[in-house]
């Protein structure tokens, strides 16, 4: 019997995979791989994608790229001229369950999560409330570095990976449960990669320090700022802190590994200003239009330029053709920006155990691409870079590499569709 019942979760998700395929190609509606709210300004009918991308051929695609094994859902987003012009939900929140993605499944941000403390800091910055020069030893942090570097290292340098230590120093430790505040002062023994100051090196453990930099700059919890201060003035309803922020939400995806369901580990979310946020897809797109200067009441000019700007040279952005076509890779306070195709890009990726994702813009243009999904497979890392391709009217490499659609005959016919 549970082999039955197993093989029938099998067919279940095999067939909302197989569904966004057929669907694309014999006409019938996408009822249950996008779908809308009507009080939101989310575009998920195909009657509002309108502008220079081809987001019909990208709709297609995406719905084949969530129907792959290696993938539970996906959820997109496109700004284009600095408005919402497209949201997709693709595949399922559960493989067990079969439960469809909608634009309003939240999933983690992970390391996204970066540059909310890194516009904050700025904001702060620009209120006078905050010394971004100031050393860190002038705030009450837990953060200790060797030879006592904390009196010499600055919010700036934290916020922009220029601690000196060794790349992800302590992850482990944090993932096998210790206290991140016991562990960032234990940083004072850890190995060094270079001279703090002096080179990038990512972080998480440390680069949370500005969490209580930035707590004790507001007066209040570093996640209570972040609220009051940018995501509700934004209306990012959904956008919270902490593992509630995910599962307390009516759909959340789970992480997946292939076909297994992980279990949450709370580690990453113990590190708010690191990984600490949760959103559905319309709130990080609203996010990144932000992030282009569309909420300039609230985010102003100066406060962008300032979180942007390259601060320290990093090393190649991800691997193979994306790592030789992204140029003059940077980061700044939580953001990273490098070139492509000449343009010049902003945004950052995020990975934990079972979900990833990617925000790039081009700032310039006003055009940006949000992408989040619940499985470890890298290749949506590649979406933003076919849709600014059609953006631009470029045709650089064939990002998503998708397979041929089924041979017209091996179609479900309507009757089944309905079944």
């Amino acid at each position: 019997m549970a082999l039955l019942f197993g093989f029938a979760a099998m067919l279940l998700v095999g067939w909302y995979g197989y569904r966004a395929l057929v669907e694309q190609q014999v006409g019938f509606p996408l009822s249950t791989i996008i779908q809308s709210d009507p009080e939101e300004e989310s575009p998920a009918e195909s009657d509002k994608w309108q502008g220079k991308i081809d987001y019909a051929g990208l709709n297609r695609d995406l719905a084949v790229l969530a129907g792959q094994p290696q993938m539970a859902g996906l959820a997109v987003a496109i700004i284009e001229d600095g408005d919402i012009r497209f949201v997709g939900a693709y595949g399922v929140t559960d493989k067990r369950s079969g439960e469809p993605v909608t634009p309003q499944t939240v999933f983690r941000w992970a390391s996204v999560s970066k540059g909310v403390a890194g516009v904050l800091a700025a904001k702060l910055s620009e209120e006078g409330r905050l010394d971004l020069n100031a050393p860190l030893s002038a705030w009450r942090s837990s953060l200790r570095l060797p030879g006592g570097a904390e009196s010499e290292i600055s919010p700036v340098q934290i916020l922009s990976h220029q601690t000196g230590l060794t790349k992800n120093a302590y992850d482990i430790k944090l993932e096998q449960g210790e206290d991140p505040g016991l562990l960032r002062r234990q940083l004072g023994a850890a190995p060094l990669q270079c001279v703090p100051g002096t080179c990038h090196s990512y972080q998480n453990i440390a680069f949370d320090a500005i969490s209580e930099i930035l707590g004790h700059a507001a007066g209040t919890l570093y996640s209570d700022a972040v609220q009051k201060q940018l995501f509700e003035p934004l209306g990012m309803e959904s956008a919270q802190f902490g593992m509630t922020g995910l599962t307390g939400a009516e759909s959340w995806a789970r992480p997946h590994r292939g076909d297994e369901v992980r279990a949450l580990q709370e580690s990453y979310w113990r590190i708010p200003a690191a990984a600490g946020v949760s959103s559905n897809i319309v709130d990080l797109a609203r996010w990144t239009r932000a992030q282009m200067g569309e909420n300039a009441d609230i985010l102003s000019s100066e406060v962008l330029d300032l979180a942007h700007a390259p601060l320290v040279g990093t090393r190649g952005v991800y691997s193979g053709d994306l790592a030789r076509l992204l140029r003059d890779p940077s980061y700044g306070l939580g953001w990273r920006s490098f070139t492509y195709t000449g343009r010049q890009l902003v945004g950052h990726s995020g990975a934990v155990d079972g979900f990833r994702s990617t925000m790039i813009f081009d700032p310039a243009a006003r055009v940006g691409v949000v992408v989040m999904w619940n499985s470890g497979w890298g290749r949506p890392f590649h979406v933003p870079f076919a849709v600014l391709d059609s953006y631009y009217g470029q045709s650089v490499k064939n990002w998503l590499a998708l397979p041929d659609p089924p041979p017209a005959e091996k179609l479900p016919t309507s009757s089944a569709l309905s079944n």
